[in-house]
């Protein structure tokens, strides 16, 4: 057969050529991150749980996710490094080893400074896992669908976080002990290693008969970039800081929150096996303490991609901004300082978490040179981290000393203020700069 011949031939209905094929890709590469985020929240999740039956602090609880963000951080400088070095295949493998590692200290640890141990090698493997991820959509969904493959890599992820709010405590209620639920989070990641197995296989196919290449991987740090930067960044640096400070390390102590101050009932009462008690507590979403803490997580799923079409319709970043910030002082403040039931104010800390990440990422490549992107979201993201590795921390320690969660409560208030202080100086500058942020779609992209 001739070149010619073996050109023209026709390919199977499961070739890469097909969309089938990429998009098949698509579910095992957002199945990566699934078990992380399940595992990542599964502390939160079941903190009353391990402030009984550890006798730890609330500060000991969070210093799990303080531990987690401490190898976040130390990772950034590397982790996009690495996957250049080596490629998304066997960097991938590296990062979901290192996260089941991790899982599975935690589960088996006998003494809190083992638990601290797993959390960090989790930390150390899950946020560059994420990176990957990104590079691996950007490999196969490059000028094809590109947002749409962020989008559902997303959800799967944000599912992850979803069911770990609303099984943790019926795992360790149901079998008797909180380390079913983190022997579920290990299992969590298992079945993430084995979807990045099946990548591997589709991948090594795919890259003979599409001649692919690996994508850079955007998160790394250049140093000599940074003193490149405009004001205009540095102020969406900050908020991105003071926003997921306000998110996250709430979330690290919420479900013990709801139990302590409101009575909330860890989970929802139901007769029958255990998967009939999980569809249970789903449909309870808004009467656990798990389930109300995962009500930020699922606004932003329903939520997420109608907010990123009309950012992108009409624009007005700095704006959202500004709006989703504001949000945050009023829900932290009623639930810290009166006897609101918490799911008003927990569903307006949704629309925050809306708001906000839809117009803060997509806002970094329209302030920063397309070469420096990569410096820029390695920088926000380290930056980021501080943040969820402090405040989980200062939360636990503000609730061990004064005995309720209300300084913690007027803490994240605080930093809703301080935010919203540098949306406004974000406003200011972008005017100043061309209206690049709060212009509609057709403001040109450095």
């Amino acid at each position: 057969m001739t070149n010619a011949e073996r050109t023209a031939a026709p390919v199977g209905f499961f070739h890469p050529t097909r969309p089938i094929y990429r998009f098949v890709n698509l579910l095992f590469i957002s199945s990566l991150s699934f078990g992380s985020y399940f595992a990542y929240d599964i502390i939160g999740a079941i903190a009353p749980s391990l402030i009984e039956e550890l006798r730890a602090s609330r500060a000991t609880v969070g210093t799990m996710n303080t531990m987690y963000s401490i190898a976040a951080i130390l990772v950034v400088l590397f982790g996009g490094m690495l996957i250049d070095r080596l490629g998304t295949r066997k960097a991938s493998i590296i990062f979901s080893v290192l996260v089941f590692a991790g899982a599975a200290i935690v589960w088996q640890a006998k003494s809190i400074p083992l638990i601290f141990l797993g959390r960090f090698v989790f930390g150390a493997g899950s946020e560059p896992l994420v990176v990957a991820q990104s590079a691996m959509l950007a490999r196969w969904f490059k000028n094809k669908e590109l947002a749409m493959a962020f989008g559902v890599q997303l959800t799967v992820s944000r599912l992850g976080s979803l069911f770990a709010f609303n099984t943790g405590e019926l795992f360790s209620s149901y079998f008797g002990s909180f380390r079913y639920a983190l022997l579920a989070a290990v299992l969590a990641c298992a079945l993430s290693f084995v979807g990045n197995l099946f990548y591997i296989v589709l991948d090594k196919r795919g890259e003979k008969a599409l001649n692919l290449r690996d994508e850079s991987a955007g998160d790394k740090i250049v140093f000599k970039d940074i003193k490149e930067f405009k004001p205009t960044f540095w102020y969406v640096t900050a908020l991105c800081f003071t926003f997921y400070a306000a998110i996250f390390p709430f979330q690290s102590l919420s479900t013990d929150f709801f139990v302590t101050k409101w009575g909330i009932a860890r989970t929802a009462a139901a007769a029958g096996g255990f998967l009939t008690q999980v569809f249970n507590n789903l449909l309870h979403i808004f009467s656990t303490a798990g389930g109300i803490t995962s009500i930020i997580i699922f606004a932003s799923m329903l939520l997420a991609p109608f907010a990123g079409r009309l950012v992108d319709r009409v624009g007005k970043r700095a704006t959202f901004m500004i709006a989703g910030s504001l949000l945050l002082i009023p829900c932290h403040l009623a639930m810290g300082l009166t006897r609101i039931y918490p799911v008003y104010p927990m569903i307006l800390l949704g629309f925050a978490f809306v708001l906000v990440p839809a117009a803060l990422w997509p806002s970094v490549p329209l302030i920063v040179r397309s070469e420096r992107v990569g410096t820029a979201f390695g920088l926000m993201t380290a930056i980021q981290n501080i943040g969820l590795g402090l405040f989980p921390l200062l939360n636990g320690l503000l609730r061990d000393k004064t005995g309720s969660y209300a300084g913690s409560q007027v803490m994240f208030a605080s930093l809703g203020l301080v935010g919203l202080m540098f949306a406004l100086l974000l406003k200011r500058a972008d005017r100043r700069e061309g209206h690049v942020l709060d212009a509609g779609p057709k403001v040109v992209v450095h």
